[in-house]
């Protein structure tokens, strides 16, 4: 099995199971399926059924043209947003090596090489190399950083842009609804400053919105 430099749970289930999780069903491709089911049998982290189903939702309605990615793992979720995106370029950034390769095949395997720019790399050095102009960025990568990444991304999205951030609740955590970890206490503080600086921030308009392990969609006013 390939081994992976950082730490990671089993998604196949979903990470977090709220009262609309069955309700809640992406439609997702056959190739791209395949790929996530086999990216779930070897314990590789991809965004759940429930998560999914909300971007489809919401990046249909939404039509955006430039996309950035934080956290691509193997490429599942970039290769679902470009499926649903036809016209937009995307660009996703992942730091661990055999994931960013994984997601070079993977792309290539879908036929995404002109429509998807893969970053190998560290989120907060690649991001200060990036021109902006961002109508969507999804957040998906160390929980800890997204508040560090925060005043960045409000630089490089649009405004009336939006960003998406993912496992915002932190399996009910942030919420109170389960008890954290003495040695997850750190990590839970810095992804309710998240929250909190979101929700606070006079630039942005933020909704927290209770699906998979809980997302934070912000729209740059």
């Amino acid at each position: 099995m390939t081994q992976f430099s950082y730490a990671h749970n089993d998604t196949s289930q979903g990470e977090r199971v709220t009262p609309t999780a069955g309700f809640n069903r992406p439609h997702i491709c056959a190739e791209i399926q395949a790929l996530r089911e086999n990216a779930f049998a070897r314990g590789i982290p991809t965004a759940d059924d429930e998560t999914l189903c909300f971007l489809q939702t919401f990046l249909s309605a939404f039509k955006p043209r430039k996309i950035l990615e934080l956290g691509s793992a193997v490429g599942i979720s970039a290769a679902f947003m470009s499926d649903i995106c036809k016209q937009a370029q995307i660009t996703t950034i992942e730091r661990d090596e055999a994931f960013y390769n994984e997601a070079l095949q993977n792309f290539a395997q879908l036929g995404l090489g002109g429509r998807v720019t893969p970053v190998f790399g560290d989120a907060a050095e690649e991001i200060q190399k990036l021109d902006g102009g961002f109508d969507f960025i999804f957040l998906d990568c160390a929980k800890a950083q997204y508040v560090k990444y925060l005043p960045r991304l409000k630089q490089l999205l649009n405004v009336g842009g939006c960003l998406l951030a993912d496992d915002v609740l932190l399996y009910g955590w942030i919420t109170g609804e389960t008890e954290i970890p003495k040695k997850r206490k750190m990590l839970a503080q810095h992804v309710n400053e998240y929250v909190q600086a979101v929700t606070n921030d006079g630039q942005l308009s933020t909704t927290i919105i209770n699906a998979g392990d809980g997302l934070a969609l912000s729209v740059k006013l």
